[in-house]
C-alpha cells in the first residue's frame, strides 16, 4: 500500500484518538483533516469507524477494572450493577433511535467542513454559556446517578448526531446543566460511548462490508493503533484537567478553530468541500 496513504491513516488516527473524548467534536476534526489531506480511499466511511473503535477500547481498557465489576455483579444479580447497566441503556436509546432514521441525511448535508465549522463555534458559545452561569451540582458519583439523569443526557447526546457538536460535548455539558458534577458528566460520558460507539461500528461495518478487504488492512490497522494509543493518553489527561478546569478553553478552541475555517472559505483561502 501507498506509504502516502499509510502516513495519512496515522494523522487521522492521532486526530481521531486526542478529539474523541474532549469536547470538541471528533467527527468534525475528521472531516476537516480527511479534506485537507485529500483522504477520499474509497473506504472512508468504514475507516473511520475503525478508528473510532480503537478509540473506545482504549476506554476500556483504562475502565476494564470497572467494567469487570460491573460485568461480575451483574451475573450476581447486583444491584448497583444492574442499576448502571440500565442508565447506560436508558442514555443510550435516544440517539441510537434518532441516528438510524437521520444519519442519511444528515451526513448528506452536514459532512463538510463548513456546516462542522458553524457547529464549532455554536457549540463554543453553549459551553461558555454554561461555565459561566452558577452551577451547583446535585450528583457526585456515577453510581448515584438516577434513570431519569440518565434518559436526560441520552437526549443530550441525540445533538452530537449533527457533526461539530461533538458527542462527548453533548453528553459532558447536558449532564452538567442537568446537575451532574462535571467529574461525573465526563466520566458517564466515556461509559456511555461504549455502547453508543460498539453499535455505530457493527452497524456501519455491516452496512459498509463490501469495502472491506485484505489490502485495506494496513491503513485499517495503522489508524487503529494511532487512536488507540492517543485516547488512551487523552481519557487519562482528561480526567485529571476536570478535576481543576473548566471547559473554557476547549470552547474558545472551538469557536477560534471554527472561525478559521469559515474565513478560510469565505475568502477562497481553502476549497473547502461544502457537500
Amino acid at each position: 500500500m501507498d506509504i502516502a496513504i499509510l502516513f495519512k491513516a496515522f494523522l487521522l488516527g492521532i486526530v481521531e484518538g486526542i478529539t474523541e473524548f474532549f469536547p470538541i467534536s471528533s467527527t468534525g476534526h475528521l472531516i476537516v483533516a480527511a479534506d485537507l489531506l485529500n483522504f477520499d480511499d474509497g473506504v472512508g466511511n468504514v475507516f473511520e469507524i475503525v478508528i473510532q473503535l480503537g478509540a473506545i477500547l482504549a476506554v476500556c481498557w483504562e475502565y476494564r477494572a470497572r467494567l469487570q465489576r460491573v460485568a461480575g455483579g451483574l451475573l450476581k444479580g447486583d444491584a448497583a450493577a444492574w442499576h448502571f447497566t440500565t442508565n447506560l441503556l436508558v442514555a443510550f436509546l435516544p440517539a441510537a433511535v434518532v441516528g438510524v432514521l437521520t444519519i442519511k441525511t444528515i451526513k448528506y448535508y452536514l459532512f463538510n467542513p463548513v456546516a462542522v465549522a458553524c457547529a464549532l463555534v455554536i457549540g463554543g458559545f453553549i459551553i461558555l454559556w454554561v461555565e459561566r452561569r452558577h452551577h451547583t451540582p446535585r450528583v457526585h458519583a456515577v453510581d448515584d446517578m438516577t434513570v431519569w439523569d440518565a434518559a436526560k443526557v441520552g437526549f443530550a447526546q441525540i445533538f452530537s448526531l449533527i457533526p461539530g457538536t461533538s458527542r462527548s460535548g453533548s453528553t459532558i455539558i447536558g449532564g452538567m446543566i442537568f446537575g451532574l458534577d462535571r467529574k461525573v458528566a465526563t466520566e458517564f460520558s466515556f461509559f456511555l460511548a461504549i455502547p453508543i460507539m460498539f453499535a455505530a461500528t457493527f452497524y456501519d461495518v455491516y452496512k459498509h462490508r463490501e469495502l472491506l478487504s485484505l489490502d485495506a488492512l494496513p491503513m485499517f490497522s495503522v489508524g487503529f493503533v494511532a487512536a488507540f494509543i492517543s485516547a488512551f493518553f487523552a481519557v487519562r489527561g482528561l480526567i485529571r484537567f476536570v478535576s481543576n478546569h473548566t471547559f473554557i478553553v476547549f470552547a474558545w478552541y472551538r469557536i477560534v478553530f471554527g472561525l478559521i475555517i469559515l474565513l478560510t472559505w469565505q475568502f477562497g483561502w481553502v476549497e473547502w468541500a461544502t457537500h
